[in-house]
């Protein structure tokens, strides 16, 4: 996807189509909050191209986002600490919501970047 912020809403209706057509439907909500913010950290903090990627395993849901930023992702805060702050949620919501999350650097034909991911588990 284009570093364009409209990236994250075709993300997220795409993301929400998917699961419905698959009948995760329970998960979608949820989904799409994770997805949100995954997508919306890799547009917000490169100049580059993103890319969002979601697998289903039995009982788990696992949603990733690529960027071409190496840079690592700043570790979340706890969302007590944050207050009324408009910034800084992002991580602390994924790790709040998801089974687990966590980031690893990605280097292909001479390009680098992140791919940070988070996984939902439970029924659909």
């Amino acid at each position: 996807m284009p570093n364009d912020p409209r990236s994250v809403t075709v993300c997220r209706r795409t993301l929400r189509l998917v699961l419905t057509m698959h009948g995760l439907i329970g998960m979608v909500d949820t989904a799409e909050l994770l997805a949100t913010e995954l997508v919306g950290n890799a547009v917000r903090h490169t100049d580059g191209p993103a890319a969002l990627r979601v697998s289903w395993a039995p009982d788990t849901l696992r949603i990733g986002a690529w960027d071409a930023n190496p840079e690592l992702p700043e570790l979340p805060r706890e969302l007590t600490a944050i207050g009324d702050l408009e910034d800084g949620r992002g991580l602390a919501l994924v790790a709040a919501c998801a089974k687990q999350w966590g980031w690893q650097p990605l280097f292909r034909g001479g390009r680098q970047g992140k791919y940070v991911w988070c996984e939902l588990g439970g029924a659909a």
